[in-house]
């Protein structure tokens, strides 16, 4: 069975389902989950004396009783081990980020602080961190249109086979 990233939305909807007396092994097979899996969420609640087809509760209560009984889904950083290595070079990276590629800061922290941490988490540390900086930088300028014939601008994409007006060849 394909492994799965939960979140409290996810966690939510395994609630939401089982209180309203859909099965754990229904739950597991139609949200593509272990039932295994499915036991550790329900656990808490059945430990707090929770059963299906009690009064009626909102997502928003699970999601609040899901929080406290799972913080690390609530707060990302619990999850991220590596993010508290980066976190050492906020300045450097802030400093950085407006001006080269969030790449090249990766590759830069790499050779030169030695930092050990592969490109994707980095790249949802600077996300989750630094949300503002990240926006900014994906922004693009467009530029004034220019006089046609006065420059030459070259797209490197593939154009497939095409027939030369002159010789009629391909």
């Amino acid at each position: 069975m394909a492994r799965r990233t939960f979140v409290v939305v996810d966690i939510t909807e395994i609630y939401v389902h089982w209180y309203a007396g859909r099965s754990k092994s229904e739950l597991a097979a139609s949200l593509g989950v272990d039932r295994k899996t499915i036991r550790k969420y329900l656990e808490p609640a059945e430990a707090s004396g929770i059963t299906p087809g009690g009064p009626p509760m909102r997502e928003a209560d699970w999601a609040k009783l899901i929080k406290s009984w799972f913080p690390e889904l609530a707060d990302r950083r619990l999850r991220q081990i590596t993010w508290p290595d980066i976190d050492e070079h906020s300045k450097y990276i802030k400093n950085l980020l407006g001006t080269v590629t969030v790449s090249t800061i990766h590759q830069r922290l790499r050779d030169e602080h030695k930092l050990d941490v592969s490109i994707s988490s980095f790249r949802r540390w600077v996300r989750a961190t630094l949300p503002d900086e990240t926006t900014r930088s994906q922004v693009t300028v467009l530029r004034d249109d220019v006089e046609p014939g006065s420059e030459v601008q070259i797209d490197y994409g593939h154009l497939g086979q095409w027939t030369n007006p002159r010789s009629s060849s391909r």
